[in-house]
């Protein structure tokens, strides 16, 4: 299972590491997704739910 938000589906991005000689590497942004139970209708699910989400109760955390 890939870390996404299940909510608004954000997930790593990509770009590029700069070295002090202006080298470009590639290299990955991964979102902040943290592993919380939620209620979804009338049962609780256990799944990634980025910060963002839960910061602005988007999820109701059991």
């Amino acid at each position: 299972m890939s870390r996404v938000c299940i909510i608004c589906n954000k997930g790593q991005n990509s770009g590029n590491n700069v070295s002090h000689s202006n080298r470009k590497t590639r290299r990955t942004f991964k979102a902040n997704v943290q592993k919380v139970k939620f209620l979804n209708g009338n049962k609780i699910e256990t799944n990634y739910v980025c910060t963002r989400c839960l910061k602005g109760e988007k999820v109701q955390r059991v």
